[in-house]
């Protein structure tokens, strides 16, 4: 059944063309994505379907008894009622319902009535209904829904007014998927949501049974929900199957045979102009000069492919390379006011490396990066820096900012010595270009200021960054820009970051910090996610296997129930083989990997121009040390794992 359509749909604010053309459709149970450049006109498109917004031109065509519910970029509830309270609004019909169906029950107490069958009748009617529609379990929905967006630990009876906005966000979220809509519209679902909630959030619109239409810059997000990508670019839309990736793939695909069609197009329409010049003032050749003229006037012309407006372009680089060690982080405790967010906290961190830090909200991920950027005193512990190790830090809420000069200005009064020309060329290549270098940095869009935070940090040359949230306020387009110059950065990585996508793609290593550890994962995001599932089924054998000890020393076994536990012990123990393996692979992988960079590293220490270099002869020894030490580690694992057998 077709939901929704969007035909030939325009949009003008004042002279400035928003939406142009726009062709769409919805049907039951697609997962759509509507992706495009800043400023392309989503919201203002979703904004026109949920009826918000007036359309000059074409048709929008919606069912009658389609329902919709839209929830705007971050737009959070307002109100005196209760958590519980605001919830229930939504449920009214059915409250009514149940008071109905009391009533009846009351009446139903006086057999005597005259009208006692109807009343049974009416009342078993009723009763069925309210079943049908959900009465009996809209409390354990509304609980189900708070408890997957983190107010699982919250009093219910908390006035919503008492929130913060980030709060009021995710109630409103709750409380639209809650109504259950024919169609669902979402802009920016992800903001204000931890890693666990997005996850829970993706499982369950995985599991909608009405459509939904999305916006977002979490491409985590829209890989795992939608099935097609809408885009909208230069007043035109291009539909796309299949999900954020595969849209990519497609797109790239689309442009790469565009300009093929382009440059056969002008290649031809170059041979006809040289034709028509050759031999127009001829005798004998201007009547076949004249229809090639005339073909050449006909030809409907295409224009140059373009992928996009324009990005940001820029790379990291570094002052001078660090030492192999570059930080080590002893029994750290950090925290506000003489009360530690977490204590006890141990980890390394070796040059090259590019390390997630992830965990609960509140936990202090923040709070630690901080404290390695030598913002924030340590507690307790000690945080020790490696050999010529510079540090460049990006702080998620721009404090680093000053907010009464201009962009230019808060550039350059950093870099003082740099020529005001090579200081504009920084910012056109982080799009602040004419007149946007006088703008005032208060009155920037928080991608702009984002943008701005990070041509100072690019003008550092620090060979350790550490970000939190880089890619918070940036469009897709400018995170992959950013995700390309970190993954060519020659230096370390420490970064904090809810956007899974670019953990994926640039964590070499996952760190999970909790109240009292770093827990490390030797992956990316998909492996940590993995590893955390597969932690979770062998502590959900051992407390089975806990329990049947418990049953056993208790009660007499009969035969069946031996059986079964030989069974299951068998199974478990076949499943613990299979990690043992697993764990046995990865590490002699890893092992055979680092000998192949030891061997390489001596071998240069047998030239001539790198022994007699001290300073790079000595760079190399430490690094074959380091590899020998992670070595000896892993052998130890392998040992141990091979003795369990």
């Amino acid at each position: 059944m077709i939901l929704l359509q969007c035909v030939q749909i325009s949009k003008s604010f004042g002279a400035e063309n928003i939406l142009s053309n726009v062709k769409l459709e919805i049907q039951s149970r697609d997962r759509v994505a509507l992706v495009g450049r800043n400023g392309a006109g989503k919201s203002t498109l979703l904004k026109i379907i949920a009826g918000e917004f007036s359309y000059d031109s074409g048709d929008l065509i919606i069912p009658k008894d389609v329902s919709i519910g839209y929830l705007a970029q971050d737009s959070g509830l307002s109100s005196d009622r209760s958590i519980w309270e605001e919830m229930l609004t939504v449920f009214a019909p059915l409250k009514k319902l149940e008071t109905k169906l009391r009533k009846l029950e009351e009446a139903m107490s006086n057999p005597d009535a005259a009208n006692y069958n109807k009343i049974l009748e009416d009342y078993d009617q009723l009763q069925q209904d309210f079943k049908d529609q959900g009465g009996y379990q809209y409390e354990a929905d509304i609980r189900s829904i708070l408890s997957g967006l983190n107010f699982a630990g919250f009093d219910y009876e908390t006035t919503v007014n008492s929130l913060s906005g980030g709060q009021k966000t995710r109630l409103a979220l709750g409380k639209l998927l809650l109504t259950k809509p024919d169609l669902l519209i979402l802009d920016e679902p992800t903001n204000h949501l931890d890693i666990d909630t997005l996850s829970w959030l993706e499982n369950y619109l995985s599991g909608y049974d009405g459509a939904i239409l999305v916006v977002s810059h979490d491409r985590y997000f829209l890989d795992k929900i939608v099935n097609l990508v809408y885009e909208l670019t230069f007043n035109k839309t291009y539909k796309y199957t299949g999900n954020y990736s595969k849209y990519l793939e497609e797109k790239g695909k689309r442009l790469e045979l565009e300009m093929k069609m382009f440059e056969k197009q002008q290649d031809e329409v170059k041979r006809l102009e040289d034709f028509v010049q050759r031999n127009i003032a001829r005798a004998s050749t201007t009547n076949r000069a004249k229809s090639r003229r005339k073909q050449l006037e006909r030809m409907d012309l295409m224009t140059r492919p373009k992928d996009d407006d324009a990005s940001a372009s820029f790379r990291f680089e570094i002052m001078r390379q660090s030492g192999n060690d570059v930080l080590k982080v002893k029994d750290l405790a950090v925290g506000y006011d003489g009360e530690p967010l977490f204590k006890g906290v141990n980890f390394e961190l070796n040059r090259g490396e590019s390390v997630a830090l992830i965990g609960p909200n509140g936990i202090g991920k923040s709070t630690l990066i901080k404290a390695i950027s030598k913002k924030l005193q340590p507690i307790a512990g000690d945080i020790s820096y490696g050999s010529n190790v510079s540090i460049g830090y990006y702080d998620q809420e721009q404090t680093e900012l000053t907010s009464n000069k201009t962009v230019l200005m808060e550039l350059w009064d950093e870099y003082p010595q740099t020529v005001e020309k090579e200081i504009r060329t920084v910012l056109g290549n982080f799009l602040f270009s004419g007149d946007d270098v006088l703008k005032i940095v208060a009155d920037l869009s928080g991608g702009e200021k984002a943008r701005l935070a990070l041509a100072k940090l690019m003008m550092k040359k620090a060979n350790l960054l550490i970000l939190d949230e880089p890619t918070n306020h940036l469009d897709i387009d400018s995170k992959e820009v950013l995700e390309s110059a970190l993954i060519e950065f020659p230096g370390t990585l420490l970064f904090v970051s809810h956007d899974r996508y670019f953990v994926n793609r640039m964590a070499t290593r996952v760190m999970e910090l909790s109240a009292n550890m770093a827990v490390n994962y030797l992956g990316d995001y998909d492996y940590y996610v993995a590893k955390k599932l597969e932690q979770a089924e062998w502590k959900r054998l051992e407390e089975e296997k806990a329990a049947a000890k418990k049953l056993t020393s208790t009660s007499a076994p009969m035969e069946s129930k031996q059986g079964k536990t030989d069974f299951e012990r068998e199974k478990e123990l076949k499943k613990r083989e299979r990690q043992r393996l697993r764990q046995i692979e990865e590490l002699e992988k890893n092992i055979e990997e680092e000998e192949g960079k030891i061997a390489e590293w001596e071998d240069a220490l047998c030239d001539p121009d790198v022994y007699q270099d001290h300073e790079k002869s000595l760079e190399l020894t430490e690094a074959i040390e380091s590899s020998k030490s992670k070595i000896d580690n892993w052998l130890e694992q392998w040992e141990e794992l091979q003795e369990e057998a």
